[in-house]
């Protein structure tokens, strides 16, 4: 059983897809939005992280879903142009490298968002069914605990055993290296959990 597929794609051309997936992962659509809105600098706002999470801090929900949707489909776009035009392995290439864009943005300095919607837009694209599961997870999760840091932290693990059960053993590999960076990129909120002061889903 391979944890990944195989590699049909050159080097040249695996080297251009990730490019091409980190430069479209670096993007950094909350501060677009945020900018466009009149919203200010979201680097001084809330916990100043440029996802959907902080632009609904704002107070503008349009902006957050847009937000949303614009950094799921950044990681979506560049695995389903690689998958169409290389094949599997430049797929999951491109979609690793837009992850890793929007975590650590060459524009700012290398400081991102923690990845939870491009993770969610990469697994849609590359197998819906994973998305849907894993995204049923997270649902699921943060409906008992009300923490979104929580259901991304477990739904991203969970999304390695979903592989599985799903019979795509070729993403596992891909899904264990979106759990661990996701695990590391919320590592702050890992210690607010444990020290009862992390914000709950609702909470004023």
């Amino acid at each position: 059983m391979s944890l990944m597929p195989d590699i049909t794609t050159t080097l040249a051309g695996l080297i251009a897809w990730a490019s091409l997936g980190y430069l479209l992962g670096s993007i950094p659509f909350g501060i677009v939005i945020a900018r466009l809105f009149g919203l200010g600098d979201l680097r001084q706002i809330g916990s100043g992280n440029i996802g959907a999470t902080n632009v609904l801090r704002t107070g503008s929900k349009l902006g957050a879903f847009l937000t949303l949707i614009l950094d799921a489909g950044k990681a979506g776009i560049a695995a389903l142009l690689a998958l169409a035009f290389a094949g599997q392995d430049a797929g999951q290439l491109a979609g690793l490298a837009a992850f890793i864009g929007h975590c650590f943005p060459i524009w700012l300095g290398f400081k991102g968002g923690k990845g939870v919607a491009t993770f969610f837009g990469l697994i849609f694209a590359l197998a819906w069914p994973l998305g849907l599961v894993t995204g049923a997870t997270w649902l699921a999760v943060a409906g008992v605990f009300r923490f979104s840091s929580f259901a991304a932290i477990v739904s991203s693990g969970a999304s390695i055993a979903w592989c599985i059960f799903l019979g795509l053993p070729q993403m596992i590999l891909l899904c264990l290296a979106l759990a661990i960076l996701i695990m590391w990129r919320h590592a702050e909120n890992i210690e607010r959990i444990k020290n009862g002061t992390e914000s709950k889903i609702g909470q004023k």
